[in-house]
């Protein structure tokens, strides 16, 4: 039995549909999900989603964080993915990618870490973005 999956975003739905399983980093590790599944509500961390389809095929995408929640009923399981930000791994830009990851490193590079510095955590925050989204090119 398929698993409704829904993953959105504030601005739009960045893809729909029936999957086998759903694999997502929250903050407190990885989880996979498959029919029947218990409910569940994760806070998501920066990182590759992947959603296996039906025939088997694999579709990745990168989240910037938000919430994952399950729910089952009746024998049927959704999955909704409310993310930050995300995108599916063909539209990624790997160059603006890469641009990113460099200038935050450089920002970072150096820079002591102080509790209250806001351009710091925007920086790594930024780096972990660039990452999660290269990793969809390995």
């Amino acid at each position: 039995m398929p698993v409704e999956v829904h993953l959105v975003t504030p601005e739009h739905e960045v893809w729909s549909g029936s999957a086998e399983m759903v694999i997502a980093r929250g903050v407190e590790g990885e989880v996979g999900i498959l029919a029947g599944h218990a409910p569940l509500l994760i806070q998501l961390r920066i990182a590759p989603f992947r959603i296996q389809e039906e025939d088997g095929d694999w579709i990745k995408a990168v989240v910037d964080g938000g919430f994952l929640h399950v729910t089952s009923e009746g024998g049927e399981t959704r999955v909704d993915v409310l993310a930050t930000g995300a995108e599916l791994a063909d539209a990624v830009d790997l160059d603006a990618a890469r641009a990113r990851k460099e200038r935050a490193e450089q920002f970072l590079t150096g820079r002591a870490s102080e509790p209250e510095d806001a351009e710091a955590d925007a920086a790594r925050t930024e780096l972990l973005k660039a990452e999660a989204r290269l990793s969809l090119a390995d």
